[in-house]
């Protein structure tokens, strides 16, 4: 055995290993359009985007190749005319861990490839329970675990979206009111690509069910570790606390009065009992279901990648 890859389904790859994979894939950001695609306290640039985005990028694009191909010798085989499945894309990891950023990122860049123009972006967010139902259930301590989501409603828009439904509709959550809002909808008409971003998209489903990553044509994790996460989730909340909690309308204006170390022993309690919990207990152990997965360093920039093999 000439390395210790033949043992495991996986390639490890540093960041440099993987950066060679980019080939001829052109850099179609500018740093203008990166600064609004950048979450908050996200300090990616576009030597990151360059490196890691870009073999990505690549990567999905040869898949999502491969997976029309299939498509195609299916429909012939049975004699059908029906247009391909759209390519459903899942990015999961933790809050705070920039997957989200991943996601903008990736619906922004695979966009400009001429063979998949229609790219759509939903977030699991859109699917959690309205605070009504939460505080009605006793579980609004648990927003963001899988019980806070109502599963059969994603479950049946992801596979509305794959059956080809010409129009699928979700709801749209705030995250300025930390809550659903009424009459709200995001609509989804047959796209190319759907990447699914959320804590819980590689959850199993539960016995005779399906579960919406059983749609998924490839999945990303986005790694880090815990106490890495932790300094983010509080420099971020730190941030947030400054702009966007001084709304208004926003659900923790509350929170503004508090002082630093106030406000820092809170996002550290918050952290510990919510997130850190719903972390371990249920969306690192899934990790293992990714395709691929992007570790982070402590400075946010990713180091090195992970990827199936088939």
């Amino acid at each position: 055995m000439a390395n210790g890859w033949d043992a495991t389904p996986y390639v490890e790859l540093s960041r440099a290993q993987w950066s060679e994979l980019r080939k001829n894939t052109p850099l179609t950001l500018t740093e203008e359009e990166l600064e609004e695609l950048r979450g908050v306290d996200d300090p990616i640039d576009l030597a990151e985007v360059t490196d890691v985005y870009l073999p990505l990028t690549r990567l999905l694009n040869l898949h999502f190749t491969g997976s029309r191909q299939r498509n195609a010798a299916v429909n012939t085989f049975l004699g059908t005319g029906r247009e391909p499945a759209p390519y459903i894309l899942g990015i999961a990891g933790s809050v705070a861990v920039g997957k989200s950023t991943t996601a903008r990122l990736l619906h922004t860049l695979l966009a400009r490839w001429p063979e998949h123009p229609r790219v759509e972006l939903i977030t699991t967010d859109s699917f959690l329970h309205p605070n009504k139902v939460l505080a009605e259930r006793d579980i609004m301590h648990r927003k963001g675990f899988p019980e806070s989501y109502d599963r059969r409603a994603l479950v049946r828009f992801v596979a509305d979206v794959k059956a080809g439904v010409p129009e699928v509709s979700a709801p749209v959550y705030s995250h300025l009111e930390y809550d659903i809002v009424p009459g709200a909808v995001q609509t989804v008409r047959h796209p190319d690509i759907l990447i699914v971003e959320g804590l819980n998209v590689l959850q199993p489903a539960p016995p005779a069910a399906l579960a919406v990553n059983d749609y998924f044509d490839f999945s990303i994790y986005v790694d880090a570790k815990t106490e890495h996460v932790r300094e983010w989730y509080v420099d971020r909340f730190h941030k947030l606390r400054r702009t966007a909690f001084e709304d208004p309308k926003s659900y923790f204006r509350r929170l503004t009065e508090l002082s630093e170390e106030e406000a820092t022993a809170f996002a550290k309690d918050v952290w510990r009992d919510i997130n850190e919990r719903n972390l371990v207990e249920n969306i690192a152990p899934t990790r293992g279901r990714a395709g691929l997965v992007l570790y982070k360093g402590r400075d946010h920039s990713i180091r090195r990648v992970r990827l199936r093999r088939g």
